[in-house]
């Protein structure tokens, strides 16, 4: 496949860090588009990434950024928002998708990938309200699109795992909402991997790709596991539903926001899938164990 020329909204994040270096491996030019380059930098000395700054949220912008480019990638989310009237969501995960699917549209671009999650478009939560609509919105544009539903995706520096570590650290005790809640953790690289392999596939067009890893595992056991392995011994206590609600509520206020209603709501649906869309693209899932052992021991030694 010949070398493409690619905007990367987003790119500068977890998933991103990991994506760009495997897309640059391929030999694609890449430009990443951020709220501020400067604090990015040390992405730029790939030698093929051009980072720019821009606000991804002016349509007009993006098509100027996107002007003769192959394919743009959209890897923007947010799992809080301030307050809990979706406002927050409805903008980084709906209306930023539009504005991209008109921005593509004027500057003749026709290939997006799309990043989403598992279960988009169900349940009560904001989160997942505000996927499902931006893939609705992606399907119904004129584009050849890939849409990506990973579960929660671990590796250096995640947001699960090394979340559990600092809260771990700093309490005894853990009361714990949705302890039962059922997830199927999926390696960031697998998560870079799946991106850019259907980049090269026109197989991939019009698809939807559920990215999960080979365990399936309860928040609880998820939990009790991460405080193994950062060799503490803490009680972890279940909390019912009614309580559990109370906790979100309260967690809101604190410090790092470690759950929040939206979250809360987001739990009551299982984040695990039958369908293994890495397998689709000829990608063998990292185990959890066979990667956060080593991360969290660098986190107990820190």
């Amino acid at each position: 496949m010949k070398p493409l020329t690619l905007i990367v909204l987003g790119g500068t994040g977890f998933v991103g860090s990991c994506l760009v270096p495997r897309l640059h491996a391929d030999g694609h030019r890449i430009v990443l588009l951020s709220r501020n380059r400067e604090r990015h930098r040390e992405l730029a000395v790939l030698p093929r990434v051009r980072i720019e700054t821009a606000d991804v949220h002016d349509r007009d912008v993006l098509t100027g950024h996107l002007r003769g480019a192959d394919a743009a990638i959209n890897l923007v989310g947010i799992l809080n928002e301030r307050g809990d009237d979706g406002s927050g969501f409805e903008r980084a995960h709906v209306a930023l998708t539009q504005s991209l699917i008109e921005a593509c549209t004027a500057a003749g671009v026709a290939r997006l990938l799309q990043m989403s999650a598992l279960r988009a478009g169900e349940g009560s939560s904001h989160y997942l309200r505000t996927r499902g609509e931006a893939e609705a919105r992606v399907h119904a544009a004129p584009l050849a699109a890939t849409i990506f539903r990973p579960s929660v995706i671990f590796g250096p520096g995640d947001g699960l795992f090394h979340r559990f570590a600092d809260l771990l650290a700093l309490t005894p005790v853990l009361p714990l909402a949705r302890p039962h809640a059922q997830f199927a953790p999926v390696y960031v690289r697998d998560v870079a991997e799946a991106f850019a392999r259907a980049l090269q596939r026109p197989s991939s067009i019009g698809r939807t790709y559920p990215l999960v890893g080979p365990d399936r595992i309860a928040l609880i056991d998820l939990v009790r596991w991460t405080a193994r392995m950062t060799g503490r011994r803490r009680l972890i206590v279940p909390l019912p539903d009614a309580l559990g609600r109370w906790q979100a509520r309260i967690g809101e206020w604190l410090p790092g926001k470690p759950i929040s209603r939206d979250n809360f709501r987001s739990l009551l649906l299982d984040s695990v899938s039958d369908e293994d869309g890495l397998a689709e693209l000829g990608i063998r899932a990292m185990p959890m164990t066979a990667v956060m052992p080593r991360l969290l021991a660098a986190e107990r030694r820190r």
